[in-house]
């Protein structure tokens, strides 16, 4: 059975999506959640004849990322669920399948946006991704914008 689960969470409603799914399994079956927020880095940019540069805010994007999940776990916690947090920088799909293993997870649960076609080549798929990288089980729940608006499920997990 399942004593670990990484609930990777990009910032949208439809990776929230999988939040109610975790929840119905996660209390009842006493299994540890770690959401994961993974920042993706900034390359610095200059404007063209100019001396400005910009440059990430780092410890700012940090600090944003690790709020959003502590609103999340803790919304979980009242609900009787054991839940941590982790933010990582880097390649999200790298970055995931890497806490899954240190974190020793049993099971990775996230959605996929179920783009196809060019939608994927152009976005390419962080799901698949982590499929393809991970030797540990991949629960994936396809969910689309529309979709989680439609069912009401962006208010699901508040």
């Amino acid at each position: 059975m399942y004593d670990r689960v990484l609930v990777p969470l990009d910032g949208s409603k439809t990776a929230e999506a999988i939040l109610p799914f975790v929840l119905e399994i996660a209390g009842p079956l006493d299994i540890e959640v770690t959401l994961l927020r993974v920042v993706v880095p900034i390359p610095p940019s200059a404007v063209e004849g100019t001396r400005e540069l910009t440059v990430e805010d780092v410890e700012g994007r940090h600090a944003e990322a690790q709020a959003y999940l502590d609103r999340l776990a803790a919304e979980l916690r009242d609900r009787g669920v054991r839940v941590q947090t982790v933010v990582r920088r880097g390649d999200p799909a790298i970055e995931i399948a890497a806490a899954a293993e240190e974190l020793q997870a049993d099971l990775v649960a996230m959605t996929t946006h179920g783009r196809s076609g060019l939608g994927r080549l152009l976005f390419g798929s962080v799901a698949e991704a982590v499929l393809r990288s991970t030797d540990l089980p991949v629960l994936m729940m396809r969910q689309t914008a529309k979709q989680v608006s439609q069912r009401g499920l962006a208010t699901a997990s508040r």
